[in-house]
């Protein structure tokens, strides 16, 4: 069984982009990027549906919260270390 590929966000917007800019055919994009022409129309038409959303006053990107917890508990970790350390010495 074939399994399913996942591209990156940043993949997916640079295809939607080139898509947008309509230098190229859907077909060539497809080809160059080695993926189906629905799949370009589909993230195209993602993008522009959620391109307003970039300029909202609130907005934040979804990972920053995540990236936010996992840096946290580093810092937690490289005290906890920290602290043992000292008193080791």
């Amino acid at each position: 069984m074939k399994q399913r590929r996942n591209h990156s966000p940043e993949f997916k917007a640079k295809v939607a982009f080139e898509a947008i800019r309509e230098v190229k055919t859907l077909s060539d994009i497809a080809i160059e990027y080695n993926i189906h022409p629905n799949q370009v129309t589909q993230w195209k038409k993602e993008f522009q549906d959620h391109a307003a959303s970039i300029f909202l006053k609130d907005h934040k990107p979804k990972d920053d919260n995540k990236e936010k917890s996992r840096l946290l508990e580093t810092i937690g970790q490289l005290q906890v270390e920290n602290n043992w350390l000292k008193k080791k010495l």
